[in-house]
């Protein structure tokens, strides 16, 4: 839904110089169906994650929502399998699932990626980034070190914003609502751009400052850092 993320990803990570590989047989991470209680479904879209995968030093992914189900969601699934060989296999991988601001700060140790974006720009941390991961502050040190960024604060930072996946079909009312506080609270910094971490976030929060015809765009974080002079 959201390809510029990745092709964002692979631009940052091989201008970092790491030797980036997208393997075709990868799908879904299986967390719709596991939120969702399909457990017993999500065994072979977890086996085929961890089979995708196999091999490689480290996963990364542009969403804190991913990373979390790899690094939580996945052994529940193999453990209730039954298949010793998936436990042992999703042992191997869900360590090596990374979040992007996780890969670049604390495996790549790097915080300035060389980006250039001359905007204004506030930061909402994604509720699973935030609270099942822990990234902490890392997504705004990388976003600090953007030359030519300015950084605003978003009021009310960690209030989720009411996407939540199914949360949002399931009670919508509620996620609407949620919403509409994060994007007044977006429309009071004057930013020209929300960047967040995860694009089903965005994709919640954008939906909304669009009807409103608010003039803010959403950019995944990726997207920011990918940028060059030249190119933002």
């Amino acid at each position: 839904m959201f390809p510029d993320t990745g092709k964002a990803v692979v631009r940052l990570l091989r201008r970092l110089g790491v030797d980036v590989d997208f393997p075709g047989a990868q799908t879904c991470c299986g967390q719709p169906m596991v939120n969702t209680g399909y457990l017993d479904e999500a065994v072979p879209v977890v086996r085929a994650f961890v089979d995708a995968f196999a091999g490689y030093d480290a996963i990364v992914t542009p969403s804190g929502s991913c990373a979390g189900s790899a690094r939580h969601q996945h052994s529940i699934v193999a453990e209730r399998s039954g298949d010793p060989a998936l436990v042992a296999a999703v042992a191997e991988t869900a360590p090596r699932t990374y979040e992007l601001t996780e890969f670049l700060v604390d495996v790549l140790g790097v915080t300035d990626v060389g980006a250039y974006f001359p905007h204004r720009v506030t930061y909402h941390p994604t509720c699973h980034s935030l609270r099942m991961l822990g990234v902490g502050d890392r997504p705004r040190r990388l976003l600090e070190a953007v030359r030519g960024i300015e950084l605003v604060e978003l009021p009310n930072a960690t209030e989720c914003c009411g996407f939540g996946g199914t949360f949002a079909l399931k009670n919508a009312d509620t996620s609407i609502a949620m919403g509409a506080d994060k994007a007044r609270h977006v429309r009071d910094t004057g930013a020209e751009v929300l960047v967040a971490g995860d694009n089903s976030c965005l994709m919640h929060i954008g939906g909304m400052l669009s009807r409103q015809r608010a003039g803010v765009r959403v950019m995944h974080l990726a997207e920011i850092l990918a940028a060059t002079e030249g190119a933002a």
